[in-house]
């Protein structure tokens, strides 16, 4: 499944990324076919980078706080080493998280002319990785917006399984 995103965008410059959705008990061999196929991972744990996602986004808002004081309470709160990543809806937000120190900038479901926009607002200042709402029919429109990275969830929880059987005679 892999290797058909990975050759749809063919020629462009960006990246397929599985998520941390994986199936219980089966994570490395899943990220593990990912790699195989050409793709790239996301992380593998929760250990492995700061994802500020819309739900730890809208908890910290309602106590007042905005996307700059929250992505530079966690830069001071981690080690220089780990990646912050903030899932953004709006172009608005992409500005506020790349201006705040985010490393990557995670536009969600957005459609394909806001994704553009967000990327020359924010291009070459953090990675911007698409996520949300990706399928094989739409990824090489979203490569062509200018993203580094295009994360896939289904990669890893939704592949169609292969039909292996053993006959003996």
């Amino acid at each position: 499944e892999t290797a058909r995103y990975v050759e749809a965008v063919k020629g462009l410059p960006v990246k397929i990324t599985d998520t941390r959705k994986t199936t219980p008990g089966l994570r490395t061999l899943e990220k593990y076919a990912v790699q195989v196929g050409g793709g790239e991972n996301h992380r593998m744990h929760l250990g492995d980078g700061i994802l500020i996602k819309d739900n730890h986004l809208a908890t910290l808002r309602n106590q007042g706080l905005s996307i700059q004081e929250i992505v530079v309470r966690a830069c001071q709160k981690v080690s220089p080493k780990l990646k912050i990543e903030v899932e953004v809806k709006t172009q608005k937000e992409a500005v506020e998280a790349v201006e705040a120190g985010a490393d990557i900038i995670m536009l969600d479901n957005m459609n394909l002319e806001d994704m553009r926009q967000a990327v020359q607002l924010i291009k070459d200042r953090a990675l911007i990785e698409a996520s949300g709402g990706i399928n094989l029919e739409r990824v090489r429109a979203v490569a062509e917006t200018g993203v580094d990275l295009i994360s896939i969830g289904a990669l890893t929880h939704s592949p169609k399984a292969l039909d292996i059987s053993l006959e003996l005679d």
